[in-house]
């Protein structure tokens, strides 16, 4: 009988390691070259517009494997969540209530930052009277669909001034394009839109604000960065850069408005003067702490649970991520 030798019993061992350890080792991960990027035409969402003209995404991310960065604009955060829910899109400039609705119904996804409080207004049309919230029963208002910010805070105010939204006046979902078209035509007594919509309409003469965002429900919450459960899981390095490059364009935002305007007015075909007022005369602000936006987003969950936009009851922890943006400021 042979013997075998300690150096081929030491060989035989290294081997049965290696094997084991490949039929136990976890999957790689599958590279990500492209990142897809949801928005709509609103100044709210100006942070995204700069970091793509600035080439900014780009450049941020390319050093982490990412070649092409692309973005889809959509007219309001309810098909932009459902484009999301579909795996059309990795990450979301989007208002927080349509998020509610879209993880209600199975979205894998987490808010990882804010990106600005108030900015809407609801405007009445030229030769309408306004003398409070009572004066608004029996006209007809245009807004975004149900389960988006601007419907839910429409809805909560007018509920809490004893308005019924359902028997007191007509509530239509619109795109902001529709909607300004709807209220210059006359086809609609009012609208509830996000800026820049209201200044042109302003503009135009067709439309006078009446009560900002702010003033239904002051330091509100409107729009969130959002972005996928599995790049969350799978490619961590890519979302802190994605949250460092949000900062980064928000605090030119803050500091460059004019240079920001042409920026918004270029990618959206608006007229520069319009953007610059809107910017100058909204009650909004940029900001990325998404610690501060918790309480909001919590009870836009519990009225769109009581308004039945929501089976169930949402957590904290099912809506928001919030370790990128600590991590990112330390």
């Amino acid at each position: 009988m042979k013997r075998i030798s300690l150096a081929t019993l030491a060989i035989l061992a290294v081997a049965l390691v290696m094997l084991t350890a490949g039929c136990t080792q976890p999957q790689t991960t599958s590279k990500v070259t492209e990142v897809r990027i949801g928005y709509q035409p609103s100044t709210h969402q100006v942070a995204h517009m700069i970091a793509m003209d600035k080439g900014w995404w780009q450049q941020d991310l390319a050093p982490l494997g990412v070649q092409n960065v692309t973005d889809y604009l959509f007219p309001t955060g309810a098909p932009e969540m459902q484009a999301m829910l579909a795996g059309d899109i990795d990450v979301a400039y989007v208002g927080a209530a349509p998020v509610l609705s879209a993880v209600s119904s199975g979205l894998d996804a987490k808010i990882v930052a804010a990106v600005n409080t108030e900015g809407s207004d609801l405007v009445l049309r030229t030769g309408l009277n306004y003398t409070g919230p009572q004066s608004l029963k029996g006209l007809k208002i245009a807004t975004f669909q149900a389960g988006t910010i601007q419907d839910t805070i429409l809805r909560d105010w007018l509920k809490k001034n004893n308005i019924d939204a359902d028997k007191d006046l007509e509530i239509v979902g619109m795109g902001p394009g529709d909607a300004v078209t709807a209220i210059t035509a006359g086809k609609v007594d009012a609208v509830f839109l996000p800026h820049p919509s209201p200044s042109q309409i302003k503009a135009l003469g067709k439309g006078k604000t009446i009560v900002q965002s702010g003033e239904m429900y002051p330091n509100h919450t409107c729009c969130v960065l959002v972005v996928s459960g599995k790049l969350i899981r799978e490619h961590p390095e890519i979302v802190e850069q994605i949250v460092k490059t949000h900062i980064k364009a928000s605090d030119f935002a803050i500091k460059n408005p004019d240079e920001t305007a042409a920026i918004y007015a270029k990618k959206n075909s608006a007229k520069i003067e319009d953007v610059k007022a809107s910017l100058r005369d909204w009650d909004g602000d940029f900001v990325t702490d998404p610690s501060i936006i918790i309480s909001p987003v919590m009870d836009y969950a519990k009225i769109q649970y009581d308004l039945k936009y929501i089976k169930n009851p949402l957590t904290q922890d099912q809506l928001f991520d919030l370790t990128f943006y600590k991590k990112v400021k330390g």
